[in-house]
């Protein structure tokens, strides 16, 4: 009797043993936020700072999910000059979680005027991070 109660002590050590056996090549996919300390989707706010980084910034709040850059005035088109302000919204990497803001400004005649900003712009910045945010995503699960 003593026998069989050792002999299933042993085994039921062993089983959770054996079903971990097998090789398998699993790769785990991280939500970005359980990765990091930042309080939104890393690779969103690595993909934003990535699409405005040939503009000066102003704020930036990781916790918040703000990057705020100051005027920029493109050397080809020095009498205009936009301002962007990017909202990270969620902590997933979803469509909806960014939100682009672009301010845009014309010089006349030495002082800069509020103008209009073409509709899309802020769409095309929008998908430029969120294209940029699915590279970085398939560069870290992929290592």
């Amino acid at each position: 009797m003593a026998r069989l109660l050792r002999t299933a002590f042993v085994v039921s050590l062993l089983l959770p043993l054996v079903a971990c056996g097998g090789k398998r090549n699993v790769k785990t996919d991280l939500a970005a936020a359980k990765i990091t300390t930042i309080g939104v989707n890393s690779y969103l706010w690595r993909a934003s700072l990535d699409t405005v980084s040939f503009m000066p910034l102003v704020q930036t709040d990781s916790n918040g999910g703000v990057i705020v850059t100051d005027w920029y005035a493109n050397p080809a088109v020095p009498a205009e000059r936009v301002k962007v302000t990017i909202s990270i919204l969620d902590q997933d990497l979803r469509a909806d979680a960014v939100r682009v803001a672009v301010q845009r400004q014309i010089n006349r005649s030495g002082d800069w005027v509020t103008a209009p900003v073409q509709a899309a712009s802020a769409q095309r910045m929008e998908d430029l991070i969120l294209t940029r945010a699915r590279d970085l995503r398939r560069a870290a699960i992929k290592q």
